[in-house]
């Protein structure tokens, strides 16, 4: 197939307190071009025209990192379903298309250049609660903790979220809750993950609403345009969870009595 010629509206911020605005750039790209070789050969265009490169995330660029974010004409990670936006291709736009980009918009993401946003909230919000205890020593038995098939398969479905942020960048309200849900529910749903399961719950959510993030209002577009096609049910999963801690809490809450 001939090459495709594109028409790239590019946002371009130089900093986080800088204003931001689109640029129009012209683009010559191979169907079988990633999207991302295609930024790097314009990149490489810019430069020999000393200009400034347009700046965006990858690495892995294989869909296992979740580095990549970029919003290509109003949706995360572009056109097609379940692929991250160093899974897209050229092909899947024609020629003469004119293509927008922009970062992922959040208050919790701000941008840092061009098309990078901050996204260690997440990190943030992983460190609230994600994680196991273990006793040190001695590795334990593999079949020492025993974990049903369906459980193993429940929680690596939740798992596979790779936290790239595109379900806050589509959602109106800003909302992380699939990605809370998500690393909340594969721990919470294995033995291994009892010891604090009720703390990581309301630890998880707490560390969300500090960030900046909004509330889920089930319209389900998370689901929409998670490349790893996270299920909105570890959304109720989670609901359920941090339900349930608040009953315990309650229920272990001493009892203060009028004299």
């Amino acid at each position: 197939m001939s090459d495709m010629h594109i028409t790239l509206k590019v946002w371009r911020q130089d900093g986080p307190e800088q204003k931001g605005r689109f640029e129009e750039y012209a683009a010559i790209a191979a169907p079988d071009m990633s999207f991302l070789e295609m930024l790097d050969v314009v990149n490489d265009g810019l430069e020999e025209g000393h200009k400034i490169p347009v700046s965006f995330d990858s690495d892995c660029r294989e869909g296992i990192c979740g580095m990549c974010g970029l919003v290509i004409n109003g949706v995360p990670h572009g056109p097609g379903k379940g692929t991250t936006t160093c899974q897209l291709y050229m092909r899947s736009f024609a020629d003469g298309d004119t293509i927008t980009i922009e970062p992922f918009r959040a208050t919790a993401f701000p941008v840092i250049r061009d098309l990078v946003v901050d996204r260690t909230a997440f990190d943030q919000i992983v460190q609230a609660g994600g994680y196991n205890s273990v006793n040190t020593g001695s590795a334990p038995d593999a079949n020492a903790v025993l974990v049903s098939k369906d459980r193993a398969e429940e929680a690596m479905d939740a798992a596979a979220c790779i936290g790239c942020g595109a379900c806050v960048a589509t959602c109106k309200n800003a909302s992380a809750m699939l990605f809370v849900s998500a690393k909340l529910k594969h721990l919470n749903v294995l033995p291994q993950g009892q010891p604090e399961r009720r703390e990581r719950s309301r630890a998880m959510l707490q560390a969300m609403d500090d960030a900046g993030f909004g509330h889920c209002t089930n319209e389900y577009e998370c689901e929409a345009v998670c490349p790893k096609e996270i299920s909105v049910g570890t959304i109720a999963f989670l609901n359920r969870e941090v339900y349930r801690s608040s009953l315990v809490t309650s229920s272990l809450a001493p009892t203060v009595t009028g004299e």
